[in-house]
């Protein structure tokens, strides 16, 4: 797909919506001069007025109307653009349409998913007419999944390059401070509701490698529990669940399996949230894991999901552009080898990790697929972001002023 096959180079799909104005954003002040751009979504007249907001040349990018429930006007989308990138979620409820279009279209996409049931069912559904059209299909580009995926991938190649052979025992522990977006409160809603419609769905979730490409051929090894009680590390600090943990952890996997378990076939995945040290870090494990567990089950719970919905931030909604700023998250993953090497890859950055860093990651994503196309890995389907953009997306995102170092533990 050449440059002068499609009108643009870039479309972002739900430029109205919170996090799609702060890619938006991001866009305007860090995309090369002549990147055609386009915002898109269901509202001229809502997309036309973020535009207004923009800086500079970004006051004349086209705007398109398109609806997730009408095919057609998909298709004409992703047929204008190289790149398509969605923030309009939940995708499990809108997201399989945008998806199609693109890989008949053989346009390269990128979203912001977090929803393990979308992702295995955009698999089934486009994978292969993806392989077929040359589409890049890259799922989880925000704080979901970019920093865990990333990070892994430097871990297995700094062991390679060092002959320390395959991984098998990889830990994440997350810090950050951020709000909850609405958004990803929304997805979770749409993943439990599924599966109250479906009961075989609970399966599909359960299943530590439910994003693999190869189910029948992934090895037997044990992972690591996905809400995991308070317990301490090593060096004395305690953790609690992850919330993110679930989805993460198989989009991991998936990179692994994609490149045919060239991290290990033994490696163990897991991901846990840092509370800190001492009796105050022990009491903020136990208040994390009681206030999840309530949470999720109050969602599963129609009377009380009713009740969480006035008090949750709703879809669309988030904080005020100081919290963004104060906002930062710090990932720190080790990793043992089959020969005994200990290694540590930390993926960090400032913002709020679910809106401001997102839009990074998002934005950069984007630019990567549209820009530099000739770097990426020569790959094409339904991919994740270490498979479909590697280092590339690692030099962009160092560029932006995100950390992402990994380096040898002492013996």
């Amino acid at each position: 797909m050449t440059s002068d096959e499609r009108t643009h180079d870039l479309v972002l799909y739900g430029a109205t919506g919170f996090v799609g104005r702060l890619v938006a954003a991001h866009l305007a002040e860090h995309a090369p001069p002549g990147t055609r751009i386009a915002l898109a979504g269901r509202s001229r007249e809502r997309c036309e007025a973020v535009r207004r907001d923009l800086p500079g040349p970004a006051r004349d990018w086209p705007v398109l109307t398109a609806d997730s429930g009408d095919p057609a006007s998909l298709a004409d989308l992703a047929g204008q653009t190289r790149v398509l990138v969605s923030t309009v979620g939940p995708y499990l409820r809108h997201g399989l349409p945008v998806v199609e279009a693109c890989a008949r279209a053989g346009t390269h996409y990128a979203d912001l998913t977090g929803e393990v049931l979308f992702v295995r069912q955009a698999i089934d559904r486009v994978d292969a007419a993806a392989r077929e059209t040359g589409a890049r299909i890259v799922h989880a580009c925000g704080y979901d999944s970019v920093p865990s995926d990333l990070a892994t991938s430097l871990l297995a190649g700094r062991a390679a390059a060092d002959g320390a052979g395959p991984l098998h025992d990889v830990r994440l522990v997350a810090t950050a401070r951020g709000g909850f977006s609405g958004g990803t409160i929304d997805s979770a809603r749409a993943q439990i509701e599924a599966v109250g419609r479906d009961r075989s769905l609970r399966r599909v979730l359960a299943d530590p490698f439910a994003l693999s490409p190869d189910r029948a051929a992934e090895p037997d090894t044990p992972q690591p529990r996905d809400a995991a009680p308070p317990a301490r590390t090593p060096d004395g600090r305690w953790t609690a669940p992850f919330v993110m943990a679930s989805f993460n952890s198989r989009i991991v996997r998936r990179s692994n399996a994609l490149q045919d378990w060239s991290y290990g076939r033994s490696m163990g995945y897991g991901e846990v949230m840092g509370t800190g040290r001492g009796l105050p870090g022990a009491l903020t494990a136990v208040g994390v894991t009681a206030a999840l567990a309530g949470a999720f089950g109050a969602l599963s719970l129609p009377p009380a999901r009713a009740v969480l919905d006035r008090l949750l931030p709703a879809p669309g909604s988030g904080p005020s552009a100081a919290t963004r700023e104060r906002g930062w998250f710090r990932m720190v993953v080790d990793a043992g080898t089959q020969d005994g090497r200990r290694y540590r890859a930390t993926a960090a950055g400032s913002g709020d990790p679910g809106y401001a860093a997102t839009a990074v990651m998002l934005g950069e994503t984007a630019l990567a697929l549209a820009l530099d196309g000739d770097r990426l890995p020569a790959r094409a389907g339904s991919l994740t972001p270490a498979t479909a953009l590697g280092d590339v997306l690692v030099e962009r995102l160092r560029a932006a002023g995100h950390t992402y170092e990994v380096a040898p533990l002492p013996s």
